[in-house]
């Protein structure tokens, strides 16, 4: 079985309707995420495809999703798609060295 983008329509489709109803994204606007899950579906086949012998999974991702997909012992793999949490509102951990120096 060829894999390709489309391959994983259903799944794709799927993460942007749930992308338009619950993630709050500033940056991305939903077109902008389909473009994203495209490319990221692409990558993530052929991290999949080209992945050494003893490994079981193919990953894309960027600051916003995560693509997995996974062996199993059909000739089609899983496809996990990931919305990543982040808030642009926390804080930057100062290492504790920096913050003993500054007391």
């Amino acid at each position: 079985m060829e894999i390709t983008v489309d391959t994983f329509a259903p799944e794709m489709a799927a993460a942007l309707r749930n992308y338009e109803r619950h993630i709050v994204c500033l940056e991305k606007l939903p077109e902008d995420c389909e473009c994203s899950l495209q490319s990221l579906m692409s990558k993530a086949i052929n991290a999949y495809l080209n992945r050494a012998p003893e490994m079981r999974h193919g990953i894309a991702l960027d600051r916003h999703v995560t693509i997995i997909l996974s062996q199993t012992d059909g000739p089609r793999p899983l496809c996990g798609i990931y919305f990543n949490l982040h808030t642009p509102y926390t804080r930057k951990c100062v290492p504790q060295a920096e913050q003993r120096q500054k007391a």
